[in-house]
């Protein structure tokens, strides 16, 4: 062990050295990773810990179809995207056709950050406007644009000149208590509104609203009934298009195939990313034929490593799992067994103070005690620290970073979910008992 220790020591030396210092890391005491299976990975000593964070590898570790397909598809041709390939074509007519009618043309890229990027530029030049607001905890990447609209709050990224925030919808800890749910619907909606009365008031104008479509960083909230359509109807009323950032909640996450379906709105552009190709880097903007040619036709937009062979070998065959492997129905049963335990033990818990999700999304709320609901942060990463320690990954994050994370690969099984449930269950009353 001490040798292993070792080996892992000049490992993250050589890792500062060649990435730099500060390159993130999760945990105190970080884990080397060497191999994958479903919901299992290893590490260099062969032992296994139990995925419940990474969406990424939505269809598993190591899934045989994606890597034959990628395999062959490289050893066939891949090549940059200013050629015709009809297996990228026919990917994204296949990607589209899963979306709303709204939804036809998809614009291809290789990341979360640049895909919300193509989005944001759509809707400027769809309404001649450049003003967009979001929600005050979002984060949605990490380019200069992008990145203006991560955590736009005291405290966090200030409001610019293009860029206004709004208050995330939050039952929990609402920003007016007492409120009856149609009552804190309207408050909501009231700040929205403030939020682009602001832009228009400018020269800058109102473009439109970028939100992930279950303010997965916000921390899952539960939303009055009817919040996000009515958000939408407001939006457009104002001239400006909705932007749903699907890069987490897409692809069969939430028990539905996208974030929006769940919480019951319809965008008019949408993003996604992350699980596209269950590792290989595939992000994707999709819109109206009408928005989608108007930014082709402005922007010559052009990306070397997008829309390849490749990327659509990879993304055809994770289509074909979701499908084939029923990951769909995955989410929504396992997903339900999974919220229920959590709920169960909550209950009986001081420092757990909510549980919220959808499908196989779910978070745990943290807290000092439930009557004051104050996000115990610390608390919060002890768990998650001590749950890798038992062998389950998880992450603590949310707006105040309070909250257990738990989203595993769409191929976790009844008895993952099972071992979890009872290691969460034990780790959170010996601390419980010990505060």
């Amino acid at each position: 062990m001490e040798h292993a220790d070792m080996n892992l020591c000049e490992l993250l030396n050589r890792r500062d050295q060649s990435l730099g210092v500060g390159a993130e890391l999760f945990y105190s005491d970080p884990i080397e990773l060497v191999r994958g299976d479903g919901a299992h990975v290893f590490d260099r000593a062969g032992r296994r810990y139990v995925d419940f964070y990474n969406n990424v590898p939505a269809v598993g570790h190591g899934n045989a179809r994606v890597a034959d397909a990628i395999s062959l598809q490289q050893r066939t041709l891949n090549i940059n995207s200013r050629y015709v390939h009809e297996g990228v074509i026919a990917y994204a007519e296949r990607l589209a056709a899963l979306h709303a009618p709204a939804i036809e043309s998809i614009v291809f890229s290789c990341s979360g950050t640049e895909a919300n990027e193509v989005a944001i530029q759509m809707a400027r030049i769809a309404t001649g406007k450049r003003g967009i607001i979001c929600s005050n905890a979002a984060y949605h990447g990490n380019s200069d644009l992008v990145g203006r609209l991560t955590n736009v709050r005291p405290g966090g990224n200030p409001e610019s000149e293009d860029v206004h925030s709004f208050p995330f919808p939050d039952w929990y800890r609402p920003v007016v208590s007492g409120l009856s749910e149609e009552a804190l619907a309207g408050e909501y909606l009231a700040r929205i509104s403030e939020a682009i009365a602001r832009l228009k008031a400018t020269d800058v104008g109102f473009a439109g609203m970028l939100i992930c479509s279950i303010f997965a960083n916000e921390g899952l909230p539960d939303l009055p009934q009817g919040l996000m359509k009515r958000a939408a109807d407001l939006v457009r009323e104002a001239g400006g298009l909705v932007i749903a950032d699907e890069v987490q909640a897409g692809f069969c996450r939430t028990g539905h195939w996208w974030g929006y379906q769940a919480t019951g709105f319809t965008p008019d552009i949408v993003v996604m990313g992350k699980p596209m190709g269950n590792g290989v880097p595939i992000a994707g903007t999709g819109a109206s034929h009408a928005i989608v040619d108007a930014f082709r036709a402005k922007t010559d937009h052009f990306n070397t490593t997008a829309s390849t062979p490749l990327q659509a070998a990879a993304g055809m065959a994770v289509l074909d799992e979701l499908e084939e492997q029923h990951l769909l129905e995955n989410a929504q049963s396992l997903g339900q067994v999974l919220k229920d335990g959590l709920t169960r033990i909550a209950a009986r818990n001081t420092h757990l103070g909510e549980v919220r999700g959808r499908g196989l999304f779910i978070v745990v709320d943290i807290v000092t005690d439930k009557d004051s609901r104050t996000p115990d942060q610390v608390l919060a990463a002890a768990i998650c620290e001590r749950l890798k320690t038992l062998g389950f990954l998880t992450a603590n994050a949310g707006a105040y970073k309070n909250l257990i994370k738990v989203r595993p690969p769409l191929v976790i099984s009844l008895g993952d979910i099972a071992a979890f449930l009872e290691t969460f269950e034990a780790i959170t009353f010996e601390m419980d008992a010990a505060h």
